[in-house]
């Protein structure tokens, strides 16, 4: 597509999918590289607070707008010991990490990592151990958080500064267990089995946790449907959430088919609904199962292979997977957003993976400065502005031919619709790489309306990336374009563009 074209749709707030969830704009902090040391933990920088914590780091995240963070993995708490990282530092045992080749100091564990979530005002979301672990030990960290005291675990927690419980609603059981290079991997049937104990046991101690089975590692895993199908036979009643996991990245240049990634995130959803309705039918359950798409983003995984320590070499916190995110990369970013918000009926939990460091929107040095990739800014706007409810949009776009996909709407495109506040936001993607489009969009529904805001991320070079001396080269600029009247919105969105339009109306 090279000439500029038209895409259309609908606004109307009685086309409601769900309640905007908050929990949408979850993140990730896993014991890997460097995103807990000299991410969100450096006690040596000028920036530190009294608990070690980066405060630059931790006022990026403030303004990312992240609502929920997963911890302490990933692949890494398939063999961690949550024990590990409480009481004295000079009490704590120093441990290889099988995951990543690195050494864990475990200086950084619970205790710090609920106070940074205190400061962070985010909400906690553990993961136990059920690689080289199980029930008991899921069992024993749960009681160490959530009971008020009076327990051997209960009181330990308060002998290690922590009075008040730390009120952990939200545990997965495991990580990434279908994948043969999990620490512990095992076969549907035996990990459906360990987590349906793990969630009763779990449930016997408070039975209003909010529990998530793994799911498949990834819709191209060769057990995909197979696996959920046989987890939520055995666990369907005693579980909440099944996981998704799904990471995307430009392949031999291949900018179309990139930018069209959220078709894939689209297709892995509808087959997860699916195949958690047909249990849910099978079983005569009155109970659904929503996903907790709780790792997501661009990762350039063909480049891990050279990355990782091999052999003698076990360092700690090493330089793993820093991928430095370009335009194109925070458009793809958006447009998976755009696709978990239009699914919000079902996927009521979501994590970037990672926060800081680690394929992350917050860079850092040791000792140094902290600043945001372009990836950054659709995240923090759409945590921003998405608040009410979801509407359903149906544009009518131009298509583009891709290798990966086929023929892809240039159009990706959801909004939101707040009666509290009266505003309607309008989050779009424009994925031709050479051609602006055209949006109209129909409002009378709304009644009069007026344009509050409109930004856009464009750029003439989808490869720009912000570094720490230009950490604002791509973001977000006004979008003039955008005009509200007689009940109908009208904007041009550059090519290769992440788009924000907000309107007020009466």
């Amino acid at each position: 597509m090279t000439m500029s074209a038209t895409a259309r749709f609908t606004l109307d707030p009685a086309f409601r999918v769900a309640p905007v969830s908050r929990r949408t704009f979850g993140t990730f902090v896993e014991h890997l590289g460097r995103c807990v040391y000299t991410g969100i933990f450096e006690p040596e920088h000028p920036a530190a607070d009294e608990d070690g914590l980066r405060s630059d780091v931790l006022a990026l995240t403030r303004e990312l707008g992240i609502s929920t963070v997963r911890y302490p993995g990933g692949n890494f708490v398939s063999g961690y010991r949550w024990e590990d990282g409480i009481g004295p530092l000079a009490d704590r045992p120093t441990r290889l990490d099988l995951a990543w080749h690195s050494t864990e100091p475990n200086t950084f564990g619970l205790e710090e990592f609920i106070r940074w979530t205190r400061k962070a005002g985010v909400e906690p979301m553990m993961a136990v151990n059920l690689g080289t672990r199980g029930v008991q030990e899921a069992l024993d960290v749960l009681e160490y958080c959530n009971i008020a005291s009076g327990t051997r675990l209960s009181d330990l927690r308060i002998a290690n500064g922590a009075k008040e419980p730390h009120g952990v609603r939200m545990w997965c059981l495991g990580n990434e267990m279908d994948g043969p290079w999990q620490i512990g991997h095992k076969n549907a049937d035996e990990y459906g089995r360990l987590a349906a104990q793990t969630a009763r046991a779990m449930r016997m101690v408070d039975p209003d946790l909010e529990l998530v089975a793994c799911g498949s590692s990834g819709s191209a895993i060769p057990t995909f449907g197979q696996w959920e199908a046989t987890v939520l036979e055995h666990a369907y009643d005693v579980v909440d959430y099944v996981s998704c996991h799904a990471y995307y990245e430009e392949k031999d240049g291949d900018l179309g088919s990139f930018l069209a990634s959220a078709v894939n995130m689209e297709n892995f959803i509808a087959d997860v609904v699916a195949t958690a309705d047909h249990v849910r039918a099978k079983k005569r359950s009155q109970k659904r199962i929503n996903i907790s798409f709780d790792e997501w983003n661009v990762w350039y995984l063909s480049r891990l292979a050279d990355e990782l320590p091999k052999g003698q070499d076990w360092p700690v916190a090493p330089r793993l997977l820093e991928d430095h995110y370009n335009l194109a990369d925070a458009v793809v970013v958006g447009s998976l957003l755009i696709t978990l918000l239009r699914h919000s009926d079902r996927v009521t939990s979501a994590s970037l993976a990672q926060l800081v460091n680690v394929i992350a929107p917050i860079m850092t040095e040791p000792g140094g400065r902290a600043w945001k990739q372009t990836t950054f800014h659709p995240f923090a706007q759409a945590s921003r502005h998405a608040t009410g409810d979801v509407l359903r949009v149906e544009p009518t776009s131009p298509t583009y031919k891709t290798t990966e996909y086929g023929d892809v709407p240039v159009l990706h495109a959801v909004a939101t619709h707040d009666e509290q506040t009266a505003t309607t936001v309008v989050f779009a993607v424009n994925r031709s790489t050479d051609a602006p489009l055209s949006l109209e969009i129909d409002t009378r529904a709304l009644g009069k309306t007026r344009v509050t805001e409109a930004y856009t991320l464009a750029g003439d070079d989808p490869y720009a990336r912000n570094t720490a001396d230009e950490p604002d080269r791509v973001s977000p600029r006004p979008n003039s374009s955008a005009v509200a009247d007689s009940g109908s919105l009208r904007a041009t969105l550059p090519p290769v563009s992440w788009n924000v339009i907000r309107l007020s109306h009466a």
